[in-house]
């Protein structure tokens, strides 16, 4: 076999001979609407299987403060494992999501062994509703120490359990919370739980002031949009960044990126949609709605979405989601890119959370109507939202904290730091109409008509009264508002829990100076908030921004507004243990005050190990690999240049490329010696993980800029059959 001179082109190699194709399954034997949530144990299963007794119980869990039977629970036990072995489950497994920003599982098998020597299947209501993993391995920001190992998982019985897949391997999956030994949450859903029902809580009084006494509860509901990057699975194992940053730490922008915008929304190649299908089928089997699939804007970039589905259950079929396209990529000879930003010189990754608020008749709150000026619950639902970012941008900013969101956020990809609300130009007008006195549609009417597109075989197209703006983080698009500020790779949680917890609060404090006008003038709850409305809305206008987030001139107006601008995750996580921002938390029973300060402990480590990693693997790969390869040109140039020096002088071109490179390869070194020296000024930076990560952001991050500016200089002069690493045009035109 030729020994070829890089690992690049081994790739290129691998890649010319083709990539493997998965097995031809031919057509289903079974219909989507037939496969669709087959390995879910849901609601209609249960309705079969259990007593009808035990089943309304069931249903009920969570509604008007009713809790589980503990006879309940051996009955549904039961009925589960019997289900989960008719589906080929061997193992059951609490599936729990710690704060390491993952899904957590510990398999245990369905067998007891009897004293005969047989075994039997088991598995009764104390194993469904509650397991013990080991706490102390888990990120607790302090709450536990690694001699106080000791922490529960608990079933969450409103997220449905489900079979899970991989290869011949068929696991019970039950959605559980993960506490700690004292109690405290140690993971992202209990706090997005106990979110919902805060924001279910005050709604429901909201909507009660009003007079609809017929709302007993209000759900927010959440669709979560999921963009991902596909590269060949050779070329990523030869990209040591991208296997263990998830991004590349470097690479020359390529002569093609997404400057012709030809990729988006682009027919999808046959490789990838093979790719798609296969993730959809497996995802269908599982009850996640996947509903839309694309390109992306950037080469290899593509986005999949599912419908909306209550807030915790779209959490959990997000994490699905996830790890169903990680999974399912290497049976497609394809790396699945989760990071916010894999690559340089295109867009990164973002998750769009869609939210909305529904009651228990199936209303949806956010949806206008064609009289939004007279819809009051819309009008102060609007109205708690404005004040919410208004007084509590920065707990919504800390929801979308992370070293790899810091690279896209504010760029054209992604909205700015600084929390905004767009409504649309006719909303905007309903808004200021009502601060202004407006009682009735003259001042509020729409101007949205039909489209005349001048082709008289096309029908007339009717106007929404709204456009879209793409740069807003908090887009109201219709009957929901759009939370586009979300990073590829987050959960959905901690967005959500963030508008849940703040929005609840707000409402919270509309209600009581609802209630107390009305008892000060004896009128009625909505004659009191049509009264305030103009208050309530014109004290919180100052989030409503309609216009360009990427102007300059937005972020001079911000701060006029005092709308803050914290650009990076360390300015965020630096205001979480502030007094405003716990007492939030603590008001609506979400977090505690130590829950809070774990949490902050916990991002800002996460924030700081992923720097000391990338500084750590920027250094090795440049001196390994790099610098090897441009010390092995500069040595085969340095015969040219000397030879052109002898016979022509020192005008030669040959020579000047020689000196070129050479004083290329010395900077990377002499960068490196710096990379390298910040990072031991971080090791031994004085302070808690507040001052280490500001300081990891301070040194470090520039450091690697500098060395990776060097290094990407070099790929474009050193001999291409050198170069050791696959470019980014290798990677992006090879699918």
């Amino acid at each position: 076999m030729k020994n070829y001179s890089s690992p690049r082109l081994s790739a290129l190699a691998l890649i010319a001979k083709g990539h493997r194709r998965p097995d031809p399954k031919g057509a289903p034997d079974q219909s989507l609407f037939e496969t669709f949530g087959q390995d879910v144990f849901s609601l209609r299963l249960m309705r079969e299987r259990l007593p009808r007794e035990v089943y309304n119980r069931i249903k009920n869990i969570g509604h008007n403060g009713q809790s589980l039977d503990p006879h309940d629970a051996d009955v549904v036990a039961s009925s589960m494992k019997d289900w989960a072995i008719d589906r080929q489950a061997t193992h059951y497994t609490h599936w729990f999501q710690p704060m390491t920003g993952l899904t957590a599982e510990k398999h245990d098998a369905f067998l007891t062994p009897l004293n005969d020597g047989q075994v039997i299947s088991e598995f009764s209501g104390k194993m469904l509703v509650k397991g013990e993993p080991d706490a102390s391995s888990f990120p607790s920001g302090g709450l536990r120490s690694t001699f106080e190992a000791r922490g529960y998982t608990a079933w969450d019985p409103t997220s449905p359990a489900f079979v899970l897949r991989h290869g011949d391997t068929a696991t019970l999956c039950i959605p559980t919370v993960f506490y700690s030994y004292t109690g405290e949450s140690l993971d992202r859903k209990t706090p997005l739980l106990r979110s919902i029902a805060a924001l279910s809580r005050q709604a429901t009084r909201m909507m009660n002031l009003l007079g609809h006494e017929d709302v007993s509860s209000v759900a927010p509901q959440v669709g979560a949009e999921q963009e991902y990057f596909l590269v060949d699975r050779r070329f990523y194992r030869f990209r040591p960044d991208l296997a263990i940053a998830g991004r590349t730490l470097f690479g020359a922008c390529p002569a093609k990126g997404q400057q012709m915008e030809d990729h988006y929304f682009a027919a999808i190649p046959q490789r990838i949609l093979a790719y798609m299908n296969d993730v959809e089928q497996r995802l269908f089997s599982l009850g996640v709605p996947v509903h839309t699939r694309h390109n992306e804007v950037a080469p290899c970039q593509y986005e999949m979405a599912p419908l909306y589905e209550p807030a915790n259950v779209a959490t959990d079929h997000n994490l699905l989601i996830m790890e169903v396209l990680t999974r399912t990529a290497e049976d497609h000879d394809l790396a699945c890119l989760l990071h916010e930003k894999p690559f340089n010189c295109v867009n990164g990754s973002g998750k769009h959370s869609n939210w909305s608020l529904v009651d228990n008749l199936g209303r949806n709150l956010l949806d206008p109507g064609p009289r939004p000026w007279e819809n009051l619950p819309f009008l102060m639902i609007l109205a708690a939202t404005l004040r919410a970012i208004h007084l509590y941008s920065p707990i919504w900013r800390i929801g979308i904290v992370g070293a790899g969101n810091d690279h896209r956020l504010g760029a054209n990809e992604a909205p700015p730091a600084i929390i905004s609300a767009y409504v649309g130009r006719e909303l905007e007008k309903v808004v200021d109409g009502l601060i202004a006195g407006c009682a009735g549609p003259e001042n509020c009417k729409s101007d949205a008509g039909s489209l005349n597109l001048g082709v008289s075989s096309l029908p007339s197209l009717t106007q929404d009264t709204a456009d879209r703006n793409r740069t807003s983080p908090m887009a109201f698009t219709g009957n929901k508002f759009e939370f586009r500020a979300l990073g590829g790779s987050q959960s959905v949680a901690t967005i959500n829990i963030a508008i849940n917890t703040t929005v609840a609060k707000t409402l919270e404090d509309l209600s009581d100076a609802v209630e107390t006008l009305a008892a000060e003038k004896k009128i009625s709850g909505a004659e009191a908030a049509r009264e305030l409305l103009p208050k309530f809305l014109g004290d919180h206008r100052v989030a409503l921004f309609n216009g360009d987030n990427y102007s300059a001139d937005w972020v001079e107006e911000a701060a006029r507004r005092g709308l803050p601008n914290l650009k990076n995750s360390v300015q965020a996580l630096a205001l979480y243990d502030t007094p405003e921002i716990i007492s939030v938390f603590e008001s609506q029973k979400v977090l505690s005050r130590p829950e809070v300060l774990a949490r902050q402990h916990i991002l800002l480590e996460d924030y700081l190990g992923r720097l000391l990693i990338e500084a750590d693997l920027t250094r090795s790969l440049a001196r390994t690999t790099i610098l090897p390869a441009a010390i092995k040109w500069q040595e085969r140039l340095a015969a040219t240049a000397w030879q052109a020096r002898e016979l022509a002088g020192e005008n030669e071109p040959e020579l000047a490329a020689y000196k070129d490179l050479r004083a290329l390869t010395n900077g990377l070194s002499l960068a490196l010696d710096e990379l390298a020296a910040a990072g031991a000024r971080v090791g031994v930076c004085p302070g808690g993980p507040l001052e280490k990560a500001a300081e990891a952001r301070d040194l470090l991050l520039p450091a690697m800029a500098k060395v990776r500016g060097l290094a990407d200089q070099l790929e474009t002069v050193v001999d291409g059959q050198l170069w050791p690493l696959p470019t980014y045009s290798d990677i992006f035109w090879t699918l």
